[in-house]
């Protein structure tokens, strides 16, 4: 990638960094909620199912700016985080919590609809030989429904590195420590002279994001021939 220059790398490993990060973060209590949303009959199922879902609808800004209003310097949680010395605000590791929120939805979302598609037969067949509740969801449960685990992480990743408005009203948008891909757009588009730099970036964003859907499909049709043999 030498056709891009030292900040405009910078931005995209910057992102490939929060993305994976926000990913590994959103990803197992992702599966939680979705396994609680798909096979779970409790009182506040419909509240959670929105909550989780509540990014999707809510403008990105107004995400990032409950966090920096919790989790800002002057934030209750800010202040023990930033005691304890583990500030977010202004922080990259403040932009993977960020990016992993407004990715946490859409994993949950493919890892829902993947564990729903699992036959309950099978489920029911492994507790009756005696298994436990907790190893029929990791020997049974799990593996049948990993293709669409997978592709939510994938799905969750494009989301992550894509993120903007949440990202740049919690962490701002500082070259060299939370300056992500679209960030680095937003900049390059607001100087004279900064649209070639911007449209290498846009290229790079455009690709990730094919890749991450075509790879999600994928994932989603294996899935289902997956549960059909079965």
């Amino acid at each position: 990638m030498s056709w891009l220059g030292p900040e405009e790398w910078q931005a995209v490993a910057l992102s490939l960094k929060v993305a994976f990060w926000a990913t590994a973060l959103s990803v197992p209590p992702a599966i939680g909620v979705a396994y609680a949303l798909a096979r779970g009959r409790f009182w506040g199922h419909g509240l959670l199912n929105g909550v989780v879902h509540l990014p999707l609808v809510l403008p990105p800004v107004v995400t990032g700016y409950l966090l920096l209003m919790f989790l800002g310097s002057q934030g209750l949680g800010g202040q023990v985080l930033e005691a304890v010395g583990l500030p977010l605000a202004f922080r990259w590791t403040g932009a993977v919590l960020a990016a992993a929120i407004m990715a946490l939805p859409l994993t949950v979302r493919a890892i829902r609809l993947s564990i729903e598609a699992v036959d309950m037969r099978f489920e029911s067949a492994a507790a009756t030989l005696g298994a436990s509740r907790l190893r029929v969801f990791f020997t049974v449960t799990l593996p049948m429904a990993m293709p669409g685990v997978l592709a939510g992480a994938v799905l969750g990743f494009a989301k992550a590195m894509g993120e903007f408005g949440a990202t740049i009203t919690f962490v701002s948008n500082i070259p060299g420590e939370t300056q992500t891909l679209p960030s680095a757009v937003y900049s390059f588009l607001q100087v004279p002279g900064g649209e070639s730099s911007a449209g290498k970036l846009v290229i790079i964003a455009i690709v990730v994001a094919m890749g991450a859907l075509l790879l999600s499909e994928w994932l989603a049709r294996r899935m289902a021939r997956r549960v059909a043999g079965a």
